[in-house]
């Protein structure tokens, strides 16, 4: 966990892979891997920004009965460019399709949520952004993650896994 002036935040990393119509990962179009020619795969690792609204979410929940927290796993992305900031509270540029329901489980450790989900396209974007929500439409942001341009056609997919870790301790 990171801290800033004497605070900690909770750290978060989403990893993107994409992957064609039968679910096989693209191997990456900007070239090869050094002089061996093995094109990598197309996957992305980016450190995201856990919003000021998840936090006060948070805060609420610990001070009241509420559940609202077994509901973030809606996966969106979006075309957006502008910087992830605190303050968002949606995505930039969301691409207007269904967001996806993904998985809940423990990651590596107790501390880290991870949530994982797949999205097919039914058009062509340069994918460039990923939200965290606790509904199917709008509800609470609680992560926006920007990374470099993922382009995918019509009937491709990304895979997005989201970890969020939390620390312990002074």
């Amino acid at each position: 966990m990171k801290t800033f002036g004497g605070v900690a935040r909770p750290q978060a990393t989403l990893t993107v892979r994409h992957l064609d119509t039968n679910d096989k990962e693209i191997r990456n179009r900007r070239g090869l891997l050094g002089f061996l020619g093995i094109k990598r795969p197309d996957v992305r690792k980016a450190h995201g920004c856990v919003t000021d609204a998840y936090v006060a979410l948070l805060v609420d929940e610990l001070q009241a009965d509420q559940a609202a927290h077994s509901t973030f796993k809606y996966h969106d992305s979006g075309t957006g460019v502008g910087a992830e900031a605190a303050t968002d509270t949606a995505l930039g540029t969301p691409t207007a399709e269904a967001r996806d329901a993904g998985t809940q489980i423990e990651g590596a450790t107790a501390n880290i949520y991870k949530s994982v989900a797949t999205h097919t396209y039914g058009g062509s974007f340069a994918i460039t952004e990923h939200g965290l929500f606790n509904a199917a439409t709008a509800g609470t942001l609680m992560d926006r993650t920007k990374f470099a341009a993922v382009n995918v056609a019509n009937g491709e997919k990304i895979e997005f896994t989201y970890e969020l870790t939390v620390s312990s301790g002074g």
